[in-house]
């Protein structure tokens, strides 16, 4: 399994905690696990753009394979790393490359002109534009500056409670793994800002052949790979609605899984926690209203279905490896990795 974090995030929200990991959880199913680390770009990375992370997950596609020794394998997108994985799996699908199995979404948008919450209202042509020539002139958008634009859409929860207990009450913040990573942001390069500012703005994913990558027209109706896609009943980001319109774009077999809670905490929900749920259905309808009326509640973490879901699609089990890594591409050093402290 290879995990694509969004490019926005450190990609350890993943692997937080003991019994709160979800590279922990997935391990201890005798799923390998792999996961990109994104490096935190500078302005003298402004170039970087879509194509040049697609090349990217392209490269660690061709190392995974060479240290599982497998000829494909299975990926994981989540949020803005789902929209990059659509756009690798778009070219793959164009050049008849067949490397990647399956592919699991969690909490990504790719229509979003299906998305009525808050990431919606932003669809202003002339805020996107000011957006875009601000990341040019500065070669970068910093990450504080994105999450800031995210806190408020939710002030209630994310800003007003914080001001009234730790300004005005005086009280220390608690103790918060999440809130820990979700004040350390990636920075985006304004090269890919502007790309997915483009694909915020004009939806050309959604329109076969009007979207490019590395030159090749794609077009989401032939990307053939089973898929897994999931949303959060309460998520503000992504509406559950609108990730579920993903099942309808793709052209293989779909599954949708809705998860109890939010953006984030729909992800980082390990089993065991009696206030999860999910709710589940093969056979994707048009709308999500009528694929709603049609499931039934499951207690417990959508983490399970997708663990048997990505074991059926993963060929018999091997040997667990001594050591990460081989002898072309040994490990370079232990987890978490040198990225994350840029």
């Amino acid at each position: 399994l290879l995990i694509i974090p969004p490019q926005i995030s450190k990609y350890y929200f993943l692997d937080l905690s003991p019994s709160r990991s979800l590279v922990e959880y997935a391990v201890g199913q005798g799923i390998q696990v792999f996961l990109i680390s994104w490096r935190n770009p500078t302005k003298e990375h402004a170039h970087w753009n879509l194509d040049t992370y697609v090349d990217a997950i392209l490269e660690a596609t061709d190392v995974v394979r060479s240290i599982a020794d497998v000829k494909d394998l299975n990926t994981m997108g989540f949020c803005a790393g789902g929209i990059t994985m659509t756009a690798m799996l778009g070219y793959l699908e164009a050049i008849d490359d067949h490397r990647v199995h399956s592919a699991a979404y969690a909490v990504t948008l790719l229509d979003f002109e299906a998305s009525e919450g808050a990431v919606g209202a932003l669809r202003s042509k002339g805020l996107l534009e000011v957006a875009k020539l601000r990341s040019r002139s500065k070669g970068v958008i910093k990450g504080e500056d994105l999450g800031m634009v995210f806190t408020w859409m939710r002030p209630n929860d994310l800003v007003w409670s914080y001001w009234v207990n730790n300004y005005l009450l005086g009280k220390k913040p608690p103790s918060f793994d999440i809130l820990a990573w979700n004040t350390d942001a990636n920075n985006l390069p304004a090269g890919l800002h502007g790309d997915f500012l483009d694909i915020f703005q004009h939806n050309p994913m959604c329109k076969p052949g009007e979207f490019k990558v590395k030159g090749v027209p794609i077009d989401l109706s032939k990307i053939a790979v089973d898929t897994l896609v999931t949303g959060g009943v309460t998520d503000h980001l992504t509406p559950w609605q609108a990730c579920y319109r993903t099942t309808q774009l793709l052209g293989g077999k779909s599954t949708f899984v809705l998860s109890s809670s939010g953006h984030i905490a729909s992800l980082v929900n390990p089993p065991g926690n009696p206030k999860s749920s999910y709710m589940v259905g093969d056979k994707p309808a048009p709308e999500p209203q009528a694929w709603l009326e049609s499931t039934t509640k499951h207690q417990g973490s959508w983490w399970e279905y997708w663990s048997d879901w990505t074991k059926k699609r993963s060929g018999t089990m091997k040997e667990a490896p001594e050591r990460p890594g081989s002898e072309e591409y040994p490990a370079l050093a232990p987890a978490p990795g040198t990225y994350v402290f840029d």
